[in-house]
């Protein structure tokens, strides 16, 4: 007989093989509302996110690129906290993205955020992994001027280092790196505005043009690219893995860590935007730290903090897809070696993961257009549809008729319709520039 207050062997470790198979999502959060803002500024505000944003204005406009930025700023921030509102919402704890889908919308809404989900972290991983690369080139070049290696080179290099980080367990065991990446977002935004200033009072004024470039139809694929691009700005893919990681009250300090990082975002989003389209206006480059030229120690310090930063949001996005495969693998085959298995098991699938993330990264290493097709694709059905979906659909059994009520799913409804359209023509003006870039470059193209 085995005393009730006590587990036999076997129950602990089915329990801890359990709680294992959560794939870096812990049983109980023991974070912080500062860890948590930790995490989401990492995943939003990254430099493969602000650096199109010059890029995005210049290809819609002052009136309508700000509009645009500023309008994507408040529908997102608005959405994160509709998510975060959802924690528990039925009496259970959902600690997936997927899980918290199919609790309000069943099966199709589990496997609809499965896909996009994944769309999102390929994508987003694809982009940022071609920025990295971008950065530690300039910074090579700046000591090695005459260097033979090319951005290809770089790119699996810093596949390499993202391998060994994806070897932690959780996002939780991730936060001091997140931590660190955080400061990293506020020194390469700090430094990149500061630059972007320096250069724009260099340039004769005079010839800055901030018209819209190319034929009719140009402009109009500019104009949706744009839109997919900042939709890829604020995108952020795993809130309720996030919020699985802070302690209670889960929700409070949600609402708070959100808000925290958004008050950074806010802060530096908008001034490299605004501050690098006047500086370059439409000849901005899509990547904003190819436009600044002097002094080149300080482009050389920011495309550090670059690096630094992209390396926590890269671990970010890669766990949903290193959950599915872990749960898939380890749930058929128990056995009583669990931990090395674990591990081997962990090992095999990351290798296999960066492997195909590098291979994609350099043989197309076209920044832009994955930004602007993850954007559309990815995080706009994630971070400004499903949200307000998911509320209208949870809070409709509650009953609640008041006026305030009513007034939140009218809103609810406007931010569907506009980002759904959104979606589809960020997809359609990233199609048309891939297929562009595929017709002017080779793979493996040396940008």
């Amino acid at each position: 007989m085995v005393p009730a207050n006590q587990k036999t062997a076997s129950e602990e470790e089915e329990n801890e093989e359990g709680e294992d198979l959560t794939c870096g999502l812990e049983a109980e959060g023991r974070g912080t509302w500062k860890h948590a803002a930790f995490h989401v500024a990492t995943t939003i505000a990254t430099p493969a996110a602000y650096a199109p944003l010059p890029f995005a204005l210049a290809s819609l406009g002052w009136p309508l690129g700000v509009s645009s930025l500023v309008g994507g700023t408040l529908a997102t921030w608005y959405s994160s906290l509709l998510i975060a509102s959802l924690w528990k919402w039925n009496g259970k704890k959902h600690v997936t993205y997927r899980s918290l889908a199919e609790s309000i919308f069943g099966f199709w809404g589990y496997w609809s955020i499965a896909f996009f989900q994944q769309v999102a972290s390929l994508g987003n991983n694809i982009a940022i992994h071609i920025a990295a690369g971008s950065s530690l080139k300039t910074v090579y070049k700046y000591y090695h001027g005459d260097g033979t290696l090319t951005l290809q080179h770089f790119i699996i290099f810093f596949g390499a280092f993202e391998l060994f980080l994806s070897q932690l367990p959780d996002i939780h065991s991730l936060r001091w790196v997140n931590a660190l990446c955080t400061f990293s977002t506020i020194g390469f935004a700090s430094t990149t505005i500061g630059v972007t200033i320096y250069n724009g009072k260099k340039i004769d004024r005079k010839s800055v043009n901030y018209s819209l470039q190319g034929s009719s139809s140009t402009k109009t694929f500019r104009a949706f690219n744009a839109l997919g691009a900042i939709a890829f700005s604020f995108g952020d893919a795993m809130l309720p893995e996030i919020q699985n990681t802070v302690k209670e009250p889960a929700r409070r300090n949600m609402y708070k860590g959100v808000s925290a990082a958004y008050s950074i975002i806010v802060l530096s989003y908008w001034q490299l935007a605004f501050w690098g389209y006047w500086a370059f206006g439409s000849q901005v480059q899509p990547y904003i730290l190819s436009s600044l030229s002097d002094p080149k120690w300080t482009s050389v310090m920011a495309n550090l903090f670059a690096v630094i930063q992209i390396s926590g949001c890269f671990q970010i996005y890669c766990r949903p897809t290193y959950a599915y495969f872990e749960e898939t693998l380890l749930t058929k085959k128990p056995t009583s070696h669990f931990a090395p298995r674990k591990k081997l098991v962990r090992l095999v699938w990351t290798s296999i993961y960066m492997v195909i993330i590098t291979a994609i990264a350099a043989a197309m290493p076209f920044f832009g257009e994955f930004v602007s097709i993850c954007g559309a694709v990815g995080f706009t059905p994630l971070d400004f549809v499903f949200p307000a979906l998911a509320y209208l659909r949870a809070r409709r059994r509650s009953q609640n008729n008041g006026r305030f009520h009513v007034c939140l799913q009218l809103l609810n409804f406007a931010i569907v319709g506009w980002f759904s359209v959104v979606a589809v023509l960020g997809c359609i003006g990233a199609i048309r520039f891939i297929v562009e870039d595929i017709k002017t470059y080779q793979f493996f193209h040396d940008m």
